[in-house]
């Protein structure tokens, strides 16, 4: 056993996962390596060649590193956990109306889970991954915050990362910007790693057609929900569109619908199969709901708390005050924004600390009004 630790790395065959083994090898840490196999995406009928951290590819170039390396390396089968978690989930949010959030879902119920288990099995001390984040301890809580490289940052999805999970978690390339990542793989050998192209797709969806998977996955979902109505927010018929899955909050390409001025999609109604277009100062909103909250620099707001908070991945965040009531919370912005949208994850910031986070409700509770 090294004096650094033994720690379980989640590699998968990417240039961050394979440089954070790399960087913890060199750093004396006894490096075990392992790679999660979550998706078949020929399962799902698509033609495209799979890609990504599932495919064979990837897999065999995090085994080639660790072997490279002298560390043992090992393949797990989590693709039944993932389909139940992640995949069934990503559908049904999209059948509810809901944008929903899979590499959330996937931190917070499935990689973590799966790391820190048979991290115990093998006798790790820690498990990392290849996240650009950094966490530390502060006041007895595991804090996760931004990562250096602002435009890398993950801090977003990891909201929902139980405190049991973080206080054994590092992030190696946290404090490391992308250039001097693949800067690094190429001193180390590893010239292909190096130039391989960056991943913006969900892991499932290589193709990035959301709309053609829930077509694959949902029998007849493209007829049965075909013709179903625009309406302005009167409720007057504006036009058909295709099926309410296939339209989201803030969506303004791809209406196929001419009114003679700009119209977003402001709502989505999924027991009439209808879709709201408006204006976009109609889109604007100051207050919303998050349920389903984990804080993580606290245990909880007792108080009004100021904070950044972000409502979507790329989001800049806007200024906002946070006000806990029971197992939710109420964000009001300072300044209107836009296409706040359920199911989407609201991250809030004190600074690059994340304090929590939660899923975007449709509306206020009506026993909160």
């Amino acid at each position: 056993m090294s004096k650094k630790g033994r720690v379980l790395m989640a590699m998968s065959g990417g240039i961050d996962s394979s440089v954070s083994a790399m960087l913890l090898h060199e750093q004396g840490y006894e490096v075990v390596g392992m790679t999660m196999k979550t998706w078949d995406y020929n399962s799902s009928g698509g033609g495209k060649k799979e890609t990504g951290c599932c495919s064979l590819d990837s897999i065999n170039d995090a085994r080639g590193i660790a072997v490279q390396k002298g560390f043992p390396h090992y393949i797990i089968d989590i693709r039944e956990e993932f389909g139940n978690h992640v995949i069934d989930n990503f559908v049904d949010e999209y059948l509810a109306g809901r944008t929903p959030n899979p590499c959330v879902k996937c931190n917070t119920h499935i990689k973590w889970d799966a790391l820190l288990k048979r991290a115990d099995m093998l006798d790790c001390e820690f498990i990392a991954t290849g996240h650009y984040a950094n966490v530390r301890e502060v006041n007895g809580r595991y804090v996760v915050s931004k990562g250096k490289d602002e435009w890398k940052d993950q801090s977003y999805v990891l909201w929902g990362v139980s405190q049991a999970c973080l206080s054994r978690t590092l992030f190696p390339v946290g404090n490391y910007h992308k250039p001097e990542i693949r800067r690094m793989a190429e001193e180390m050998g590893f010239h292909e790693l190096a130039k391989k192209p960056e991943s913006y797709e969900i892991c499932f969806i290589p193709d990035n057609d959301y709309r053609s998977f829930l077509k694959r996955r949902v029998d007849g979902i493209e007829e049965k929900l075909a013709n179903g109505l625009f309406v302005n927010r009167k409720g007057e018929k504006l036009g058909h569109h295709r099926g309410y899955p296939f339209y989201t909050i803030g969506q303004r390409k791809g209406l196929e619908i001419a009114l003679g001025d700009p119209v977003y999609v402001i709502d989505i109604e999924p027991k009439t199969n209808t879709v709201v277009l408006a204006s976009f100062e109609e889109l604007q909103t100051q207050d919303m709901w998050v349920k389903n909250l984990n804080f993580i620099k606290v245990s909880s707001l007792d108080q009004p708390t100021e904070a950044l908070t972000r409502i979507r991945y790329k989001d800049k965040g806007a200024l906002s005050t946070l006000v806990q009531t029971g197992d939710k919370l109420k964000v009001t912005f300072h300044s209107p924004v836009s296409a706040v949208t359920p199911g989407q994850s609201a991250v809030f910031y004190d600074g690059d600390d994340v304090i929590g986070g939660g899923f975007i409700e449709k509306q206020v509770p009506n026993e909160l009004n």
